[in-house]
């Protein structure tokens, strides 16, 4: 079995020079922000990974988690992980420091969640979701709330679940029963939520749900749906968990992956009913979970790059080690280890550039979660803010089939063995796996995507993103890189031509568009991702000048971007022709006649 080890140069390198760190670090509340505080942050972190999260990762798929009348135990070891990862603070790192948080900016968070995805990630969704709990509340929880929960929240000392699946509503959320009537200064919540993750277990001292319920006189539809906060210990008014609430663990599920995290089907109200508190007003809940669903959905694309970067160590390391064969070409001598043969290394390039290049997209995109949260400009805050609802589904839906592909890809690296569970390739595919599914699946992203993100703004924001791709040609040019000018240029042609069809189409045939809405949102992060590539080339060309220069770093990276350019942008323009003609296609088939 590898070990992981974060890829601290590569993550420092795509912070700094491709998402902006001068610019995130020149935010108001962000002073102490440098070079210097990303590499202690990052430095820690993956020691702590190392050390702490990964030797945990293998035995947590093998155990999974356990229920026992209605109690949850998690595998042997993971509670006392968080409890060292609460105690050293990583909990608030991203946190509001009113509340007891370290207020570092999302561009510093987000990679430090890949290096705990990379190292456990079934153990740290239960950070992950307490931060979009927080995200939740923060924006929408009134001040006494705010006072009871954000900073039991923000330390770890208790975690977050969202509530909003259930047995006959999954993605269609018009469809949820669960119920809450009022009581007084409370709601009575009746009802079963199911797929919530780490919705029981011992990590913690108190879990606090935030459920998606209906009051009697509520409207049909989405419209009708509110916002409850439902912590499974009742708060004493000192602040310590009181009686048990009403709501219970009735089940867990039996996984692909990510089986060291409990999959939960909660029932609400086996007795009188779980007491609940409403999140701002009536009938704004899904507007209200949002909030923490588009948070969720970025640090789920992050999911998608940490499954890449693990799966591309571990098939790098047996790839060194194994001995398979003679080189291509020789006929006699010593047998080699199999990274010598060129399909491995066409394979382990693969790996890399597509990590790299969803690693460069991702942390992009925080930066511009940063600028849109607090740049002083409103004109700047907002143009920010319309490129993160751009990229959002992008990130979350791209990276995480990417991640997918990558970890498919170790497997193949491992020959048969790599069909072995013994050998760990296995894991970080049926891990990855899940990635494109919750928090929306890559159709509703791609819907999302050409529907509210493209169409309905008349193609705005994404053409002013095309804008900026096609304002690197002449650098490129001009830098001797052709093959990156060449590469870049015809696979925004063909998002460009892609883009134009979305916008003329959507208004007349909504159903065409949605039919063809996947393939844009690969056409699109694939672009966007060479894009990141050609800068870092670009950056990576100019950095070898300097006398102390990293040589070996930059001339690899220069090498994978002229792989992406080479091997993954001519991907676009076929996915190009699938949205620009290939819409009748889809639905040229009845229901009835499949």
């Amino acid at each position: 079995m590898s070990t992981y080890s974060a890829p601290l140069k590569d993550m420092r390198f795509a912070i700094e020079e491709l998402a902006g760190l001068s610019e995130v670090a020149a935010l108001p509340g962000h002073g102490e922000v440098n070079a210097e505080l990303v590499e202690a942050v990052l430095g820690e972190a993956g020691k702590f990974a190392q050390e702490v999260l990964d030797p945990l990762n293998r035995e947590g798929d093998r155990q999974g988690a356990r229920l026992s009348d209605g109690a949850v135990t998690a595998p042997k070891g993971f509670k006392e992980a968080y409890r060292q990862f609460v105690e050293a603070g990583w909990n608030g790192l991203g946190g509001e420091p009113e509340y007891g948080g370290q207020g570092l900016p999302h561009l510093i968070a987000t990679p430090v969640q890949e290096i705990w995805k990379s190292a456990n990630m079934a153990l740290c969704l239960a950070p992950m979701l307490t931060s979009g709990v927080l995200e939740a509340l923060r924006a929408h929880a009134s001040p006494e709330q705010l006072k009871t929960y954000a900073g039991k929240l923000t330390s770890g000392v208790w975690t977050g679940t969202m509530n909003l699946t259930e047995p006959q509503a999954g993605s269609d959320l018009s469809a949820v029963r669960t119920r809450a009537v009022r009581e007084g200064g409370h709601y009575r919540i009746q009802g079963t939520k199911i797929f919530i993750t780490w919705g029981e277990h011992d990590l913690s001292e108190n879990i606090i749900h935030l459920v998606l319920a209906r009051t009697p006189d509520a409207p049909e539809g989405v419209k009708g749906i509110s916002l409850f906060i439902v912590p499974k210990f009742l708060p004493k008014p000192d602040g310590t968990p009181g009686e048990r609430n009403d709501v219970k663990c009735v089940s867990i599920e039996h996984k692909l992956g990510i089986r060291g995290s409990p999959t939960c089907v909660l029932a609400y109200g086996d007795r009188k009913g779980a007491i609940g508190h409403l999140v701002g007003e009536e009938n704004r809940g899904l507007e209200y979970m949002f909030t923490m669903m588009n948070h969720a959905r970025l640090a789920v694309g992050v999911e998608g790059v940490a499954a890449g970067e693990r799966a591309y160590q571990h098939a790098l390391e047996y790839a060194r080690t194994r001995v398979q064969g003679r080189e291509i070409g020789q006929r006699g001598g010593d047998r080699v280890t199999i990274i010598h043969h060129p399909d491995v290394r066409r394979m382990l390039m693969s790996m890399r550039a597509q990590t790299e290049a969803m690693r460069a997209l991702a942390y992009f995109a925080a930066a511009t979660l940063d600028k849109a949260r607090r740049h002083p400009d409103p004109a700047e805050k907002r143009r920010n803010q319309s490129l993160l609802d751009l990229l959002t589904p992008v990130v979350k839906g791209w990276c995480t089939e990417q991640g997918v592909e990558v970890a498919s890809t170790g497997i193949q690296v491992h020959g048969g063995m790599g069909f072995i569970e013994e050998t760990g390739a296995t894991q970080y595919l049926r891990d990855a796996r899940i990635t494109t599914i919750y928090e929306g699946t890559t159709g509703i992203q791609a819907n999302d995507l050409v529907g509210r993100k493209v169409a309905l703004e008349k193609g705005a924001t994404a053409n002013a993103m095309i804008g900026a791709m096609r304002a690197l040609e002449p650098t490129l040019a001009s830098a001797g890189e052709t093959y990156l000018r060449d590469g870049l240029k015809e696979s925004v042609d063909g998002l460009e031509a892609a883009t134009h069809w979305i916008v003329r189409t959507h208004a007349g045939d909504p159903r065409a568009v949605a039919g063809v809405a996947v393939p844009y949102l690969k056409l699109f992060g694939t672009v966007a991702g060479g894009w990141m590539m050609a800068r870092a080339a670009l950056i990576a060309h100019e950095k070898r000048k300097q006398p102390d220069a990293d040589r070996d770093f930059l001339d690899a990276k220069l090498a994978t971007a002229r792989f992406f350019a080479e091997h993954e942008l001519p991907k676009a323009l076929p996915l190009a022709r699938e949205v620009t003609r290939g819409a009748d296609s889809v639905l040229a088939l009845a229901p009835e006649k499949f």
